[in-house]
């Protein structure tokens, strides 16, 4: 379900997670931090492109996915609100993305500038500790959820979404979360039905 708060509260509550700023500060930061809105299907990066721009999402959806040399896509990604876009590009010597962002639905994001993120940094401390916790954070999740993936069926995979993200399965396309699943649209098709049957469902 889609939060009913601002953009503005949304982005204050998460920020307040990992940093200890006084009202003042946060005020002044949440001042600096550009926010801008996206309508669907709007291409936020291409797969090839170096990367000049960090995003938080607000509000919406953005689809994360790759088109191999055959052109099939495979989708890696879907991030939702109050979640950072992150693209771990750093080892490649070019620095280009080996992944497309999309906005699957109308998008509020927080748009930072990465050739302005040292001078941020440098200006409010506290936000250069906060993004390096959430950064960790953010690995540590993406390393847990490949294992995850790499150990359990599609039926279990399934089933941990309607866990962790159980709004998700109505908000995108099925074919794309087939994809994201690891497994055909019509097998999905089946696993949704037997959970369904089974009252695992929604």
């Amino acid at each position: 379900m889609l939060s009913k708060e601002s953009p503005k509260e949304i982005l204050e509550k998460y920020l307040e997670h990992f940093t200890e700023m006084s009202e003042s500060e946060m005020n002044e930061v949440l001042t600096q931090i550009p926010v801008e809105t996206y309508k669907k299907g709007t291409i936020l990066l291409e797969q090839g492109e170096v990367p000049n721009k960090c995003y938080f999402v607000l509000s919406g959806c953005v689809r994360q996915y790759t088109v191999n040399a055959s052109g099939k896509e495979t989708t890696f990604n879907f991030y939702t609100e109050e979640q950072a876009v992150t693209i771990y590009n750093q080892h490649k010597p070019d620095k280009s993305s080996d992944y497309t962002l999309i906005c699957l639905e109308d998008c509020v994001l927080v748009a930072g500038d990465l050739s302005e993120e040292q001078g941020m940094y440098e200006a409010y401390p506290e936000l250069a500790a906060m993004t390096r916790q959430m950064m960790a954070q953010d690995f540590g999740a993406v390393q847990e959820d490949f294992a995850v993936f790499m150990s359990s069926t599609p039926e279990e995979r399934y089933g941990l979404l309607l866990q962790k993200r159980p709004g998700l399965v109505n908000r995108v396309p099925q074919h794309q979360l087939a994809s994201y699943l690891g497994i055909t649209p019509e097998s999905l098709s089946r696993i949704k039905k037997r959970f369904s049957q089974d009252g695992c469902n929604q």
